[in-house]
């Protein structure tokens, strides 16, 4: 095996996963994009709507309210994070909850990434609510980078507590 395919071949099957993930994330905001009309909301349960949203900020609308400079910030933030997540798991390939972790994350910036190139805000269509407070909509690119995270805690926490 040459050494310049031993990168891509131990990126290829975690890039596979990461794949998936952006495929279900656009799947999905299709389907709300396309049966929904914006800010429509139809319960589920009693704690939970489908809603179509646009969030033109980060998580939780985090600068949703400024001039559009943010953009192109959490645009970079995506870039740098999938540049930043390829390497890590390129360098432990052999870790697999570390890269299944990474490549979640990897997905779901990308699914993400893509609605702010593309329309300028992110496509978000989950909202559970108690009474009402509602926590802000989210999307399957934002459940993927939730449970990578997740899965980096566990990860420190069982593989690496003797280090």
């Amino acid at each position: 095996m040459s050494t310049n395919s031993r990168p891509a071949r131990a990126l290829l099957p975690w890039a596979g996963v990461s794949a998936l993930v952006f495929i279900i994330d656009f799947a999905t905001k299709w389907y709300f994009e396309s049966h929904f009309y914006l800010g429509e909301s139809r319960a589920v349960t009693s704690f939970f709507n489908l809603v179509l949203a646009h969030n033109t900020g980060a998580a939780f609308s985090f600068l949703a309210g400024h001039d559009g400079w943010q953009m192109y910030l959490f645009a970079t933030v995506a870039l740098v994070a999938v540049f930043v997540c390829a390497k890590l798991i390129i360098k432990h390939s052999q870790e697999g909850l570390f890269c299944l972790a990474l490549s979640l994350i990897m997905g779901g910036a990308l699914g993400n990434l893509f609605d702010r190139i593309i329309y300028g805000y992110v496509i978000d269509f989950l909202d559970f609510y108690y009474g009402y407070w509602h926590w802000p909509a989210f999307n399957v690119a934002d459940m993927a980078i939730v449970a990578g995270a997740g899965l980096l805690i566990i990860d420190s926490l069982t593989n690496h507590s003797s280090d």
